[in-house]
């Protein structure tokens, strides 16, 4: 499949990938996500691939300029679940060069798609 028709690549997502300083990265980082949910059979609503889509192109770019996240409290962070952590890890090891807060931050999305109906 054209890696342009995935069904999750929209048109919102596409202009979002136009927009992005690294859209190659960010594309890839978006269908490796996607892959993950798909085996965990997450899916993921029309504004909840907006808002990742923007939220991994900043995060594509932090990863070439080098730039860290504060810490976050992981506390805040004690209700989400396992499998939603697990994705977020093996995004951030995906992309590489992210801080440790990244996986908290991204895990959010992963949790909130977990409880669609589908």
């Amino acid at each position: 499949m054209n890696r342009m028709n995935d069904p999750w690549i929209t048109k919102k997502v596409k202009e979002i990938l136009n927009e992005a300083k690294y859209p190659k990265e960010t594309l890839a980082a978006l269908e490796y996500t996607f892959n993950l949910l798909r085996k965990e059979r997450i899916t993921l609503t029309e504004l909840q691939l907006m808002i990742l889509a923007n939220h991994l192109s900043e995060m594509v770019e932090r990863s070439f300029t080098g730039e860290k996240l504060p810490k976050v409290d992981k506390d805040l962070f004690k209700n989400i679940s396992p499998k939603s952590l697990a994705i977020a890890e093996k995004l951030v090891n995906y992309i590489g060069d992210l801080g440790t807060s990244e996986k908290y931050l991204v895990s959010v999305h992963f949790e909130n798609a977990r409880n669609n109906k589908v």
